[in-house]
């Protein structure tokens, strides 16, 4: 009797096991189509045509390791990637620190939801609209930062014309942009802190300066890897703002690996060898994530 009750009762359940099983099969689906059609298959796509000759006209010719080799020697290329460290290392290195000082101001002195939305309001605005924005402020005859040099007895500078000049100004565009979403994302890891961590520090005489150098820092490091592998991440494929301000100008100055891309495959159709400097960025980036993430510890919390 109770094994047919139990087997009765079984079989409802296995039932139901098998309708999750459809159901959730239906939800993931799309994003698992999605997936396939744009990330994975034009993964494959240029990792094989990077083995090619192909400019759209004819069909694809397997050339092997010739566009490999022709990137080496290439000295665009090494150009393009000076330009592009340079512009991570100024990019992450400013926004890091200006986003980890509003993340600390922000959890000290207020915990307002209308100044989180204020810090949030220049991640709203596309890469674009920004970069023509601040076109126009720092231009050279007609910017109203160069007036304001200028009125206060300085010489105009051409922010977006100098070869010293625009690198850093590109960067600090983009880090007005994202220093608002990176300084929520470091908010939120202080969320995480205990506070009588803070309390007990303040009772030895432990000062702020102390509190953040031996707790805040050493806690906050898993979640700070983070942030720097996704902004790292990010600042490798800067491409819109230099698109839209400079062209990769004056003089190569600010042709980033991504525009140096750009220009291979739409400006001289060369597709295969775009490919292969597409592989190169990204195994550039998959080393750079493996090394931060195993230097910094990310996985592990001194929480524990």
């Amino acid at each position: 009797m109770s094994t047919a009750t139990t087997s009765t009762r079984s079989a409802p359940r296995r039932r139901r096991r098998k309708d999750d099983t459809k159901l959730a099969m239906m939800f993931i689906a799309p994003a698992s189509v999605g997936l396939l059609v744009f990330l994975v298959w034009p993964l494959l796509t240029g990792i094989y045509y990077s083995f090619t000759e192909y400019t759209t006209l004819t069909p694809p010719e397997w050339v092997g390791l010739a566009n490999y080799q022709q990137m080496l020697s290439d000295p665009i290329f090494w150009t393009s990637l000076k330009v592009t460290i340079l512009y991570v290392v100024i990019n992450i290195g400013v926004q890091t620190v200006v986003a980890l000082v509003i993340a600390v101001l922000m959890q000290r002195l207020t915990q307002s939801t209308l100044l989180r939305s204020l810090v949030l309001a220049p991640y709203l605005v596309s890469n674009v609209v920004a970069a023509i924005v601040f076109l126009w402020i720092l231009d050279t005859q007609l910017g109203i930062f160069n007036i304001f040099l200028q009125w206060i007895g300085f010489d105009p500078v051409a922010f977006w014309a100098n070869e010293t000049w625009v690198i850093p100004t590109v960067a600090l565009v983009n880090v007005w942009r994202h220093m608002g979403y990176t300084a929520l994302l470091l908010f939120a890891g202080l969320q995480s802190i205990p506070s009588h961590l803070y309390e007990a520090a303040r009772t030895e005489g432990a000062g702020e300066i102390t509190q953040f150098r031996r707790i805040t820092l050493p806690l906050l490091r898993p979640i700070l890897a983070l942030v720097l592998i996704m902004t790292i991440i990010g600042s490798f494929q800067v491409f819109d703002t230099v698109s839209v301000t400079t062209q990769g100008g004056p003089a190569d100055a600010s042709r980033v690996l991504q525009m140096y891309i750009y220009q291979n495959a739409f400006a001289e159709y060369e597709f295969g060898y775009a490919s292969a400097l597409s592989v190169a960025l990204l195994v550039i980036l998959m080393i750079v994530t493996f090394a931060q993430y195993w230097m910094s510890r990310a996985g592990q919390s001194d929480l524990d």
